[in-house]
C-alpha cells in the first residue's frame, strides 16, 4: 500500500471527534464527580466529623465506587461519554489500578497482581512525585528570597 492510499485509509477509519463537545462533556462530567464528592464531604461534616476525616472518607468512597464500576465493566461506557472528565479525578486513578489487578489476577497474587498492579498508575505516581518535588523546590527558593 503506498503512503497516499494508507493516509486515505487512516482518515476513513479514524473516528471524527468534535473537540469542543468533548471538552464540554469532560468539564461537566468531572464537575459532576466533584459535586458528588463535595456533597459527600459536606454530609460527613454535618454528621459531626472533622474536615480531614470527612475528606478522607469522601476519597475512600470515590475510590470504592470507581473500583466497583471497573469490576462490573461499566467504566468503558462512562468514559466513552465523559472522556477525561472521569479519568482525570481520583476515579480515573482508582480505575487504572483496579483494571490492572483484574487483568493480571489469573497470573497469581505475586507475579500477576503484585507485580503488575501499578503498570498504568506507576508513571502517574512517579511524575506526580517528581513534579511536586520540583514545584516545592521552586516555592522554597521563592520563600527563601522573600518573593512569596
Amino acid at each position: 500500500m503506498d503512503p497516499k492510499a494508507y493516509q486515505e485509509y487512516v482518515e476513513n477509519v479514524t473516528p471524527k471527534v468534535n473537540g469542543w463537545l468533548s471538552f464540554l462533556k469532560a468539564f461537566v462530567s468531572g464537575g459532576v464527580i466533584c459535586v458528588i464528592g463535595q456533597i459527600l464531604c459536606d454530609g460527613f461534616k454535618s454528621a459531626g466529623l472533622m474536615h480531614t476525616l470527612a475528606s478522607n472518607y469522601t476519597t475512600l468512597i470515590l475510590i470504592l465506587a470507581s473500583v466497583l464500576l471497573t469490576g462490573f465493566n461499566l467504566v468503558g461506557p462512562i468514559t466513552k461519554f465523559a472522556g477525561a472528565g472521569y479519568l482525570v479525578p481520583i476515579t480515573g486513578f482508582a480505575n487504572s489500578v483496579a483494571s490492572c489487578a483484574i487483568e493480571f489476577k489469573r497470573e497469581g497474587q505475586v507475579f500477576g497482581i503484585g507485580s503488575q498492579i501499578f503498570n498504568i498508575a506507576g508513571p502517574v505516581i512517579l511524575y506526580g512525585i517528581v513534579t511536586s518535588w520540583f514545584f516545592g523546590f521552586i516555592y522554597w527558593i521563592l520563600t527563601s528570597i522573600g518573593l512569596v
